[in-house]
């Protein structure tokens, strides 16, 4: 009996290890308060779920599919991964169809659902916010993919407020070369608001590289990381009717990046407020305070993460690597 089942991709051999095999883990948990210990139980590994992506990203856990969605952006592609059946593509394209100009024909990123269940995704290669029209219709339609009369850059992370706001990132990573490409027609790397009303405004333009967005609990407070080599951190800002506002340093993970690979990428918020957000390392567990419970570390560099429904599993994608732990 094989006890790897191997698919043959044009992107090269995806290796899915099925639900009945002992997975093999990597990594291991770094305990700095023993508060750690609330949120990631004493004895939890990181499983591998599925390996040999280009640059998975974006997991999310979709409850009707009782299944991870997540993207390789380097292969245009998205897939699902669940218990049951392992991993499948669920998308190829995923984030480049060839509607605007393209050096990089990047596939999606971030993903999320909106208040209809529907998937949106964040279209690197097409410059585009996109939903899936249907589950079974693997066709998109796109929801917003200018500002100004401009295209977006390459939009790459994305989360919904409750009452319906889309929140998202823009910087230049899916620009083959940054900020100096040509393609590139905006003079910044913004972060947007989409009101539920339909209108779009600019937040916030001074970050140097804007990357994973998330929203508290409470509505109140929006978290943007940041993923500037020189100067890594996660920004907080106070959500108006607006807008944004005050914005500041809610964590400085400078020196961290001295010690480890690793930048502040996509986050989630735990239902305690709790921050799981990658960066130096792996994960890090933050509190609302900006206490630095843990790092779940992966070894190698963690792109994104997302809970399931029930908050008692972990999804990352770390690199060439789906992975899982227990919370």
């Amino acid at each position: 009996m094989k006890t790897k089942i191997l698919k043959i991709l044009l992107v090269g051999i995806i290796t899915n290890l099925s639900a009945q095999e002992k997975r093999e883990t990597i990594g291991s948990v770094e305990r700095i308060n023993p508060e750690m210990d609330l949120y990631v139980p004493k004895g939890s590994e990181v499983e591998i779920l599925a390996r040999g992506f280009g640059w998975s990203e974006g997991p999310v856990w979709v409850d009707q599919l009782n299944a991870v969605l997540f993207s390789d952006v380097r292969n245009n592609k998205a897939y699902r991964w669940d218990d049951k059946n392992g991993l499948s593509v669920f998308l190829d394209p995923s984030g480049f169809t060839g509607i605007v100009p393209a050096n990089k024909k990047a596939g999606s990123n971030g993903l999320t659902l909106n208040s209809k269940n529907e998937l949106v995704l964040a279209m690197h290669g097409d410059r585009r916010i996109a939903k899936l029209k249907s589950w079974n219709e693997k066709t998109f339609e796109t929801i917003v993919n200018r500002y100004e009369g401009n295209l977006f850059s390459s939009p790459n992370d994305l989360v919904y407020a409750k009452n319906g706001d889309l929140y998202f990132t823009d910087p230049p990573y899916g620009l083959k070369d940054f900020n100096n490409d040509g393609l590139k027609e905006l003079p910044y790397n913004g972060v947007y608001k989409l009101s539920y009303s339909g209108s779009l405004s600019l937040i916030i333009n001074d970050l140097s590289i804007p990357n994973g967005i998330a929203i508290s609990n409470d509505q109140k407070t929006l978290y943007v990381n940041v993923s500037d080599r020189e100067d890594m951190k996660i920004m907080a800002y106070d959500v108006t009717s607006s807008g944004v506002t005050n914005g500041r340093v809610f964590f400085d993970g400078n020196e961290l990046a001295k010690k480890d690979n690793g930048s502040f990428d996509g986050l989630k918020i735990h239902p305690s407020g709790t921050i799981f957000s990658t960066g130096p390392g792996g994960v890090l567990v933050i509190k609302p305070d900006g206490t630095h419970l843990g790092t779940i570390r992966t070894e190698k560099s963690s792109a994104n993460c997302a809970f399931d429904s029930s908050f008692q599993n972990l999804y990352m994608t770390s690199h060439m690597y789906l992975t899982r732990i227990k919370l």
